[in-house]
Parts: C-alpha cells; structure tokens; sequence
C-alpha cells in the first residue's frame, strides 16, 4: 500500500480548482462540421467549463495559460478496435513465445505510445487473459499513462474458433483459451466470468478470421442462440456486445441476436447493411492494416494462410466500406492496432476519405459517432461545455487534409496535457 501511494503522489492528475486556459488558430467542431477561428476553451477540474472565442472568453486570474498557437484543435479520438496487450511485431508462430507477463509489460508500452498519437480513448476488444482489465486499472489510477480503456477481458468463441481458441499449436500440446465455450449456456457463463473480472464490453466471434489458423474468414461460427446468450447476459449486465464478424451471413446472425457492434464487417450485402442501419448497430471496419501486413507483417512472421487470407479480402472489404458509408450507416473508427504498431492508429483516417468518407465524417467516426457507440456521447467526443476535458491539436488543417492526424502535437485526457511539441 505504500508503494501504491508513492506511485500515485506522482501521477499526473489535475490539481481540485486548477483552471487551464487553452487557445489556437482554430478548433474542428465534429457536431457541426465546421473549423472554428480562434477558439478559447476554459477547463476545470479536468472538464471543459466553457467555450469561446478568444475575444470573448478571457483568461481567469491565476489560469495555467496553454497557447497552442497556428495549431487546430480537435476532441480527443478514440479508437473502437485495438489489442494493446502484448507484442505488436510477433506475428504467426513467434507470438507463442510470449509470455503473459510480457505481453502485459507491452501493453503498458502501447497505451502510452496510442495516447500520445492522439487517441485518448480506445476500446480493447480481446486478450488472452485479463491483462487489458489490469491496465485499464492501472490507467484510472494514474500509475501509468494511456487512454482511457473500455475493455472486454478474453473474447468468447467457439473450440477451434477465431476467438480465445490456441490454433497454432499442436493437438498433443492442446489448450483452450479462456474464453472458449460450447453452447448457449456456456457462452452464457463465461459472460458471467468477463463481467465477474471487470469487463466493460463483452467480445465473441461470429465467423472466422485472417490471422487464426485453419479458420475461414466468410464461414460462420457462434449460433445465433450462441450470441444471443451473450447478448442476453451482458446486456441485461448493463454491458454493450463487440461481434468479429467478416462474413455477411455471419454478420446477419450477429446483428439478429441484437450486438451492439460489428468488427471488421467485410463481406456487407445490401440486406446486411440495411439491418445494421435499421438496427442501430455500428460497424468497426478496419480498412488500412493490410498495407502493413503484406508488408512489415510478411517480414515478422505473419502466416502465409494469413496473409493469403488478408490479400483475399482486404479490397472486399474496403468496397464493403464504401457501399456502408454511402448507405449511411453507422461506421465507427476501429483499426485492429495491435496487427500493426501501436501509436499508427491515425494512418487509418486516408483511408477512410479515399473509400468514400469526407474528411468531417471521418473525424466524427472518430469523437462524436465513436462516443455515441460507447453509450458515452454526453461526455466524449466533443469539445463542449460539461465534457471531459480531452483535447488534441495538430499542424494545419485536417479539412483540407486528413493525414495531418497522423502528426498530433498537443494531447490533452482528463485535463492532463500528456504531449505538447
């Protein structure tokens, strides 16, 4: 307990009554899709207190006065799809190397690395344990930096599944994830497990995926009762249902058993989309990851079935986005780091434009939208009074050019400015 209070002595935490004065050239508004000239945002007690112009909204006597000068200010992002436990560069037979601890200590390697890229917020969807619930805790504590965490401890699939099952190795040297289970009742009880130890969100499979052996990205998996248990026990838990889901028949049965989200949704049909829009179910659709894994991913060890799988429907699924996104659905910002180093988080955003999104639109995947599929709309995503005082900025003009996120300058979570070039 005493180390615990040394610790926390020194984590960074905004002072009770410190008021901090932040102004720029101009501010990016997601809800109205403007660029505000000249803004001033007042913050207290980690909140934002109020919002202005420079002109009209002066600094308090006392106020810690941040001028971020040419620079455009922006909510903090969050991203709806990561792994940040363990080694972002082990990939395919490499990775059975590690050990959980050290893929722990990597995670709070990459939380730090993801907060100062600008993405103050991001949900961890699947571990192998729960490390990433340990890491949240050790974040809210301020024992180490990183954004904040909504995370859902092991994901829950099938024997021999995408999700929680150990593929690569050998049927005399078998183990089962933890997360694995057979039937309703089981995909029930482990539920009942993740929210038992902390889980925020709870994750499954319902097809295949690329980087599990011997799986088919377009083949089903869970039952739709399977899902629908889950679904059924972590809502009325108050917790929300992230579904791996490539395949289109798979992603009917997940969005029929009532998720919350689909991840990576690259197999859409018209009927797909429509259900998810008539739904309210998001879509986590990470389009830039194969220009690394062909690439970096190739050389650290990714497999070949990966790889051929990934080539196979990388541009299906960017098609997917584009017919989503003209749809208008509802498609969130979620990128699978952890197949790709942490901290690129943003590299995802060229993509997004080049399939079909506006450069605004893209941004709001990232605050407003984002926010609004965590249930958290009233207090992230935006710049606004009552919210919490996540900010970013960056050099030039996002608008006009949306690779610029890729350079965040200023981090700002909770009020505690983390970068500031």
């Amino acid at each position: 307990m005493k180390v615990l209070a040394v610790l926390l002595a020194f984590a960074p935490a905004p002072a009770f009554g410190a008021q901090i004065y932040v102004s720029a050239a101009r501010m990016i508004d997601p809800a109205s899709g403007r660029a505000v000239a000249d803004p001033a945002i007042l913050i207290e007690d980690g909140k934002i207190a109020s919002v202005g112009s420079r002109i009209a909204l002066k600094p308090p006597a006392g106020a810690e006065i941040l001028d971020l000068g040419d620079k455009t200010i922006l909510p903090g992002l969050i991203d709806m799809h990561t792994h940040v436990i363990g080694d972002a560069s082990l990939g395919g037979y490499s990775g059975l190397g590690e050990t959980r601890e050290s893929a722990a200590i990597w995670g709070v390697v990459n939380a730090e690395k993801t907060l100062k890229a600008g993405f103050t917020t991001i949900r961890n969807v699947g571990a192998s344990d729960f490390a990433d619930v340990a890491l949240r805790d050790a974040i809210n504590a301020g024992l180490v930096s990183g954004p904040r965490m909504y995370v859902s401890g092991p994901s829950i699939g099938i024997i021999g599944g995408h999700c929680a099952d150990n593929n690569l190795l050998p049927a005399d040297q078998n183990a089962f994830g933890a997360g694995v289970a057979t039937g309703p009742w089981e995909m029930r009880a482990k539920t009942r497990v993740n929210i038992k130890h902390g889980a925020d969100l709870i994750k499954t499979c319902s097809t295949g995926g690329v980087f599990s052996k011997g799986t088919v990205p377009g083949a089903e998996q869970n039952t739709v009762e399977e899902i629908a248990a889950i679904v059924a026990e972590a809502h009325q838990r108050g917790l929300k249902v992230a579904s791996h889901a490539h395949g289109n028949q798979g992603i009917k049965n997940a969005i029929k058993a009532g998720v919350d989200t689909i991840e990576h949704a690259s197999y859409l049909d018209k009927e797909a989309i429509d259900m998810a829009k008539d739904r309210g179910v998001y879509l986590a659709m990470d389009i830039y990851n194969t220009e690394y894994t062909q690439t970096e991913g190739r050389k650290n060890g990714v497999l070949e079935e990966s790889l051929r799988k990934d080539a196979e429907i990388a541009e299906i699924q960017r098609e997917s986005f584009r017919e989503a996104v003209k749809a208008g659905a509802k498609v969130v910002y979620g990128t699978d780091s952890g197949v790709y180093p942490h901290g690129d988080n943003a590299k995802q955003f060229f993509w997004m434009v080049k399939y079909g999104m506006t450069p605004i639109a893209a941004i709001r995947s990232a605050t407003t939208l984002a926010a609004e599929a965590l249930g958290k709309e009233k207090s992230l995503g935006r710049i606004s009074a009552g919210y919490i005082a996540d900010i970013i900025a960056v050099d030039g003009d996002p608008l006009a050019d949306v690779t610029v996120l890729e350079k965040v300058r200023f981090v700002m979570k909770d009020g505690v400015v983390y970068r500031n070039d």
